[in-house]
């Protein structure tokens, strides 16, 4: 591995490293503020659901930016764009009721999670990503559920919710095993 190769790994890993972090805290604090008013749908609670994607959009963003130089960003401008959906998506569904919100949340869930666990995949070789393959797979799953639980004869937010704080505990995992990859990285750099 050339020194370019272990900068760009190390640069990469320490910028994802930041990110997630930040997406960790974000699904925490998103959670706790949107879970108490779970049992209404109202625009608050809509407004709030439409933030999370909103927000997925940004973390995507940086995504790309932090990642140029070790592989392609299609999917993460792919995740962009079905983030972007979900958002109007989940506007316009908060105004129908809870079984519309649960089957947009799903079937982005559903979408978003594929995208995560690709993506988790082709940085495989960076390290640090087992949890983000994970947590795609385990999103897909949780997705398909939120679809079929709006047909539910009292559906409820509350899953919908909760699923944003597994994928917090997912991100913070990844987090801390880049910051080894990433001080791994800039140790076989200064040996090359």
């Amino acid at each position: 591995m050339t020194t370019v190769a272990v900068a760009g790994i190390s640069t990469t890993a320490a910028a994802l490293r930041r990110l997630y972090f930040g997406r960790f805290a974000f699904a925490i604090v998103w959670a706790a503020v949107t879970f108490p008013l779970a049992r209404h749908l109202n625009p608050l609670t809509a407004a709030l659901l439409v933030i999370y994607p909103l927000f997925d959009v940004a973390a995507a963003i940086v995504d790309v930016r932090a990642s140029r130089a070790t592989g392609s960003p299609t999917l993460l401008y792919a995740n962009i764009a079905i983030s972007l959906l979900a958002a109007v998506g989940l506007g316009i569904a908060g105004a129908s009721g809870i079984p519309p919100v649960l089957r947009v949340w799903g079937a982005w869930a559903v979408v978003a999670g594929l995208i995560q666990l690709v993506v988790g995949v082709t940085r495989r070789k960076m390290g640090g990503q087992w949890p983000m393959i994970i947590s795609g797979g385990i999103s897909v799953i949780a997705g398909g559920s939120f679809v079929a639980a709006a047909s539910a004869d009292n559906p409820a937010l509350t899953n919908a919710i909760g699923y944003a704080i597994p994928g917090a505990i997912f991100f913070l995992i990844a987090a801390i095993r880049l910051g080894r990859v990433a001080k791994g990285h800039r140790g076989a750099e200064r040996h090359i």
